[in-house]
């Protein structure tokens, strides 16, 4: 499971939105002087807090400081699918067209067509899946610092 601190910043029913604060790995990146997300870190202009809804079956409040996770299947299938299903897509229909000796304006665009398909395909089960337990991150904790104060 893969776990991240933060804070109840909302309630709702069965659920939390915890504000979470964005780590980076910079500081250990070779490429960090030629990076465009070591920069924007270094400017300031990358935004670092992020708002998740949590699943949450304890009794929390605004302010509290909680563990959330996620099963690491669960983010895996999903980069899986909105990452390289939308690539394997474009590369199968560029193929096919190839293929069919098309002309290469038409394989480009049987490429571009396979992508915007799996990209709509994406779209509609992320649609489908939003609402299911199984994928959505929990609250594991009320975390010990919170207790502490």
């Amino acid at each position: 499971m893969i776990e991240e601190s933060g804070r109840v910043v909302a309630l709702a029913p069965g659920a939390v939105w915890v504000e979470t604060e964005r780590h980076s790995t910079c500081s250990g990146c070779s490429a960090r002087s030629g990076c465009g997300q070591g920069l924007g870190e270094r400017l300031g202009i990358r935004e670092r807090k992020g708002l998740i809804l949590a699943v949450s079956d304890l009794r929390l409040s605004v302010g509290d400081t909680v563990v959330v996770g996620i099963h690491e299947s669960v983010l895996l299938r999903g980069a899986v699918l909105v990452y390289l299903f939308p690539l394997i897509m474009l590369f199968i229909s560029a193929v096919v067209a190839s293929e069919l000796s098309a002309a290469e304006p038409y394989v480009m665009l049987a490429g571009l067509g396979g992508f915007l398909m799996a990209w709509l395909l994406v779209r509609k089960r992320s649609q489908q899946t939003a609402i299911d337990p199984a994928l959505q991150p929990v609250v594991l904790r009320a975390s010990m610092a919170a207790a502490a104060v």
